[in-house]
């Protein structure tokens, strides 16, 4: 397998750490990397926790380029019963070892006998994941006992320093979550219908945070951008305005209104804010039909970022309409056959199932119907076209809801959020 000089590079400088992060930006290799990494360690046994898109991905490379590892899938049910032979008695398998075994996230804490694993590397891809340590599957990973561990991201906080705590604590930090809240986190105490509630201070977020970054460079992180080592088409923003409805200000207002035979109740500060951006998005007909005019624009390949099962049907509808080829990625479903035949197709892809992993460099247009409030998805989602091997330049669609949730609060926040997760990749 040849590597690029700069994954080279990053290996020799890690070549020493047995636990270490690649927070790399999407698109420069961090598969290739990270199973680099794990030949250099040597374990007998390593667990890849991925995505559970990611899995089969992971598998055929470790197949193909390690083929003197023995790949195991755990999800398969014979695949899992192999590993437990194998570690369980190891001196009944020899010809089995070294061993890699993959595995979701959301299945990890369902295998407690993982608990029980010594002398392995962990190597966590999309490390970004184990963000909330008061999570299962968070809490199950933290639990592990590994010997290495190997975190890929190119997204490590979406801007959240307070959330690194459980990937340094991966790491080898041996600092205690109060202590670096203590020293990293500016909090602010707010009242929510009552109630004493600790936030973080949006004037002054954080604090000492070029001694975080030393310190993250210190126990094994690597930070690189794509622009540093390559020379990648231009990306051009493009917002489209939409205006906001009356069924929007009047919900806003009223907390309640009736739209299609859906009655809408904001009883709540979650039901109002989803039921706000869902009037943004397929309740607003200005909005459906300004992605129906940029699908007529133009006959090239098209991959469109939606939220909610209600808009994939919308937009479905319209495409149909249309007659251009459909291909969908959701929790539900993934379709990817007219996007790889046909030039004129349109993608449908929701966010949690395919802003991660996903290469979708065929095309070099996308469209945002909804944005999410998640900036980790946000930034990854450009990154499914924009990535090594495209040669067009890349042209992203936002259709905004002006005078909105959307324009008001989530787009500022993607922003300052971007901006904070960027500054940790400078030195």
């Amino acid at each position: 397998m040849k590597l690029f000089p700069f994954q080279k590079r990053i290996l020799e400088q890690t070549a020493q750490s047995s636990r270490v992060a690649y927070y790399l930006d999407m698109g420069l290799g961090k598969t290739y990397i990270g199973g680099e990494k794990i030949r250099q360690l040597g374990a007998a046994v390593t667990l890849i926790v991925c995505q559970k898109t990611k899995i089969d991905d992971w598998h055929r490379h470790m197949k193909q380029h390690y083929p003197e590892m023995k790949a195991l899938r755990l999800h398969e049910s014979s695949d899992f019963k192999a590993f437990c032979e194998y570690v369980i008695y190891p001196e009944r398998n020899p010809a089995a070892f070294p061993l890699v075994a993959t595995i979701n996230y959301d299945l990890t804490f369902r295998r407690p006998f993982l608990l029980n694993l010594k002398n392995f590397t962990l190597v966590l891809d999309e490390s970004s994941l184990i963000q909330n340590d008061t999570a299962k599957r968070t809490k199950f990973i933290m639990k592990m006992d590994p010997a290495n561990v190997i975190l890929l991201s190119g997204t490590p906080t979406s801007g959240k320093y307070e959330n690194l705590w459980p990937q340094l604590n991966l790491l080898g930090w041996d600092i205690s979550k109060d202590a670096y809240n203590r020293q990293y986190v500016n909090w602010a105490k707010i009242d929510v219908e009552g109630f004493p509630v600790w936030i973080v201070d949006r004037r002054e977020p954080y604090r000492n945070v070029e001694r975080l970054k030393r310190k993250m460079r210190e126990h094994g992180s690597v930070f690189l951008k794509t622009e540093e080592v390559f020379d990648l088409p231009e990306q051009t923003f493009v917002e489209v305005n939409v205006q906001k409805t009356r069924n929007y200000s009047r919900f806003r207002k009223q907390k309640i209104v009736t739209v299609d035979g859906n009655e809408l109740i904001g009883d709540s500060p979650l039901s109002f804010r989803l039921y706000s951006r869902m009037l943004c998005g397929h309740f607003n007909p200005k909005k459906l039909a300004a992605f129906r005019d940029l699908c007529s624009s133009t006959n090239d390949r098209l991959v469109v970022f939606y939220n909610f099962d209600a808009e994939l049907e919308a937009l479905r509808r319209i495409v149909v309409a249309l007659e251009r080829p459909l291909s969908e990625i959701s929790g539900h479903a993934k379709d990817l056959a007219a996007y790889e035949k046909e030039s004129d197709s349109v993608t449908l892809v929701q966010y949690q199932a395919g802003s991660m992993g996903m290469n979708l460099q065929k095309a070099n247009k996308i469209i945002y119907f909804t944005p999410t409030d998640k900036s980790e998805l946000f930034e990854q989602s450009k990154k499914r076209i924009h990535r090594i091997g495209q040669d067009r330049p890349c042209f992203y669609y936002l259709l905004v809801c002006r005078d909105s949730v959307e324009d008001e609060e989530i787009f500022p926040v993607l922003g300052l959020r971007k901006r904070l997760a960027d500054n940790l990749f400078v030195e």
